[in-house]
């Protein structure tokens, strides 16, 4: 087994995963809100809910598109880099990659059309139809997603066949407690990442005081939204760290930095563990307060990672400080949607220019606290691929050499920064432009049957007014 060649493709996967997971957080939650935005515009009728959809749709088709183009090449790195991990997991985790793209893919792909080219060819209560069905279809990829992720994270229905995993209870499988856990868990990071990134623009519109009437409307909305989804993620985030706690408790050992028995173990808020000597240094603990969180209790023991085998540990510093940054930045994000939303109510949000600002730097935060999740998560597993049965070492493909991953993680890098600056600079330019001033609308007649009616220069156009 060449070593290299493992670290290697560790890296590159978690490269190409951490780019990949940027998208779908994003257009999970935007997909959703799109959906609220076409409602309540067909409730109310304000053209202002037009313009703000349309608007953020340019941006949801850019986004979704980048998502495709990088899980697509996360498929190849199973058959190039893990090839014994799909030998042995291929007759769990292939059926369960194709229910995603059976369900989600087909709902996308069939809908979003609808959202681009169909507004005008289909009745209003259908394009909400088709709206709700994408939103609906990202929701299905992440569950199904989850679903495999979670069966890595704790394998259940399952027997061992000549080698390889074979599924013996689907239900098992697919409804595991663990699942229903972890994807809520996915589902708010996501739908809290649409919210913000949305607030954080309507508050960059109301600083540079353009599209004001858009901007209330993203400011307001997001703020709200992030008020009721920060306590219902912290909450789920509470039960995910307790299927840890039960489930795989060296990597609860880890996030927490105990490396002893303690009864009843304290808190560490912050210190730097040092693996070599077992320890943390410049460590600030909070007594009773670790056997609060891990097992609802002021005097239960809670097991430390001198307990387990060195070669069953995980590295710490990465959950370890992964998870405190998380943590923090819901915690901001708490913050900021609370007293954003309070002043939103009592109509003076924008009179506090430093915390409009706060709000539009708070952007980044929804993507950091999901990225650094999955560290915690995928870092935290190890030294297991497939937790307790299958180690990484084992699951790499036999005979890839240093060279060949080399080559693969300089490609993978180089393609994927190329489209992310694309892309992000594309995003840019659509956010930099903001929503449109009037909607110009082909008149009724230009929809005959011929589709090619459109281009003969002669169709009429007329406005649609912005208001609020």
């Amino acid at each position: 087994m060449d070593l290299t060649a493992l670290l290697l493709s560790r890296i590159q996967f978690a490269f190409t995963i951490s780019f990949h997971i940027i998208f779908p957080s994003f257009t999970i939650g935007l997909a959703a809100w799109l959906t609220i935005l076409e409602g309540l515009r067909l409730a109310t009728g304000r053209p202002a809910y037009r313009l703000v959809f349309e608007f953020w749709l340019k941006i949801f088709g850019v986004a979704f598109g980048l998502g495709v183009v990088s899980g697509i090449v996360m498929a190849f790195q199973f058959g190039t880099n893990w090839s014994e991990l799909s030998r042995m997991s291929g007759p769990i985790q292939g059926p369960l990659l194709a229910y995603e793209a059976f369900t989600a893919f087909a709902l996308e792909a069939g809908f979003f059309g609808v959202l681009l080219f169909g507004r005008q060819r289909v009745a209003p209560w259908f394009y909400l139809f088709s709206t709700a069905m994408v939103a609906l279809g990202t929701t299905f990829s992440a569950f199904w997603i989850m679903v495999n992720n979670s069966w890595m994270q704790v394998p259940v229905g399952y027997v061992v066949e000549n080698g390889m995993f074979v599924p013996n209870d689907w239900a098992k499988v697919i409804f595991s407690p663990v699942v229903w856990v972890r994807f809520p868990h996915m589902l708010l990071a996501s739908f809290l990442t649409g919210a913000m990134c949305v607030a954080a623009t309507g508050a960059w519109y109301l600083l540079r005081r353009t599209f004001q009437a858009e901007a209330r409307i993203m400011l307001r909305m997001g703020i709200y939204l992030a008020a009721v989804l920060v306590p219902l993620q912290i909450y789920f985030g509470h039960l995910t760290g307790d299927y840890v706690h039960d489930y795989q408790p060296a990597k609860f050992a880890a996030i927490e930095g105990r490396w002893h028995d303690e009864q009843p173990a304290a808190e560490v808020l912050i210190g730097i563990p040092d693996p070599d000597a077992e320890t943390n240094h410049y460590a600030m603990s909070i007594p009773v307060l670790g056997s609060l969180i891990g097992s609802m209790s002021f005097t239960s023991k809670e097991v430390g990672l001198t307990g387990f085998p060195r070669e069953d540990r995980p590295p710490v510093l990465i959950p370890f400080f992964a998870f405190r940054i998380m943590v923090g930045c819901g915690l901001v994000m708490l913050a900021l949607a609370w007293v954003g939303s309070w002043l939103s109510h009592r109509g003076r949000l924008e009179q506090y220019r430093t915390l409009l600002w706060l709000i539009f730097l708070s952007f980044p935060l929804p993507f950091i606290a999901t990225l650094t999740g999955w560290f915690t998560a995928e870092v935290g597993r190890q030294p297991w691929t497939v937790y307790g049965v299958l180690r990484t070492v084992d699951a790499l493909t036999p005979f890839l050499t240093t060279r060949a991953a080399t080559i693969s993680l300089v490609v993978f890098c180089a393609i994927y920064t190329f489209i992310f600056s694309f892309g992000v600079f594309y995003i840019y330019r659509l956010l930099r432009a903001g929503p449109v001033g009037h909607l110009i609308l082909p008149a009724p007649a230009a929809f005959p049957s011929r589709p090619m009616s459109i281009a003969d220069g002669t169709t009429a156009v007329r406005h649609l007014p912005v208001g609020e």
